[in-house]
């Protein structure tokens, strides 16, 4: 039996949905809690079983599930796991789509670069399957069920602060203007009192520092476009998710900083399906890369502690 739509290009699928929702003036990374939803604490799509966070486009996806299904929760299951918890997902309730990214090597492959000599090349796919938000189950232990309430808004946010120090990164305050300069490797942001809401201080600071990561000494990201060069673009929107999920982790709101750059993430989308897919990886990277120096940092601050 043929299936119908013959499997859908899970790439094209995915990215289309984005644009769409782009074109509506919805921006995937922070639309689950823009003024008109409230439903859900701030924070990073997780696995209830496992306590692993999503990861790259599965962030969008699922927080595109919250915004649009009103669910209460960021913590996810299969319905294999919520089973295994002693469970189950209530009848009818839709499951979400997320993807497994992963490679593989044809066997005809491996032997053909085994008579030539050479490294067999490796296939990228994508594997997809279906997760379901505990809302939508049923007899769940209670600390499965418990979310974690967002921590409240103070204009001094101390794990913020630490983060930003861990990175090591050159700040400069002064002036009304916030950028990174590559070729000088610094930071300037205008001094926190100056932002008319402070918090916005920390949400602009990590998208900068964002863009600080992609130093050929640190990620190595291509930051040589110039502005309204589709290079330009891509390192933006690198720079927004990567402030999202970091202020997400954070429990900080995420906001747009630069939605005057919309036109031009459009544009990439439109003319490559898996931009969106290779920038929310990338600030997967960053996020990660950023918040490995301040675990490092912490160690070391106690092994001094210890050691005193």
């Amino acid at each position: 039996m043929v299936k119908s739509n013959q499997h859908k290009d899970l790439y094209q699928e995915i990215t289309d949905k984005i644009i769409a929702e782009m074109e509506q003036g919805r921006l995937p990374w922070v639309q689950p809690w823009d003024s008109s939803h409230t439903a859900c604490a701030v924070g990073l799509p997780v696995n209830a079983s496992t306590q692993r966070q999503y990861s790259g486009i599965n962030i969008l996806i699922l927080w595109g599930a919250v915004f649009d299904r009103d669910f209460t929760s960021q913590n996810w299951l299969t319905f294999k796991q919520a089973k295994a918890l002693g469970g189950t997902v209530r009848k009818g309730e839709h499951g979400q789509v997320v993807c497994y990214a992963d490679r593989f090597t044809p066997q005809s492959e491996r032997e053909q670069a085994k008579a030539e000599g050479r490294e067999a090349q490796s296939i990228p796919f994508l594997k997809r399957y279906r997760v379901f938000n505990i809302d939508q189950c049923d007899g769940l232990p209670n600390d499965i069920m418990a979310s974690p309430q967002p921590l409240p808004e103070r204009e001094t946010i101390p794990r913020a602060e630490e983060l930003a120090k861990a990175s090591g990164a050159d700040f400069r305050h002064g002036g009304d203007r916030a950028f990174y300069s590559p070729s000088l490797d610094y930071i300037q942001l205008p001094p926190q009192p100056a932002f008319t809401d402070q918090i916005n201080y920390y949400r602009t600071l990590f998208h900068e520092l964002s863009h600080q990561t992609g130093h050929p000494s640190r990620l190595n990201r291509d930051q040589t476009g110039s502005f309204g060069s589709k290079t330009y673009a891509r390192e933006e929107l690198v720079a927004e998710m990567g402030s999202a999920f970091i202020c997400a982790a954070l429990n900080i709101v995420p906001t747009v900083r630069h939605a005057d750059y919309l036109a031009g993430w459009m544009d990439v989308l439109k003319e490559d399906k898996r931009a969106m897919f290779r920038a929310a990886s990338q600030a997967c990277k960053v996020a990660e890369y950023l918040f490995a120096l301040e675990q490092g940092a912490t160690k070391a601050t106690t092994e001094q502690e210890v050691a005193a």
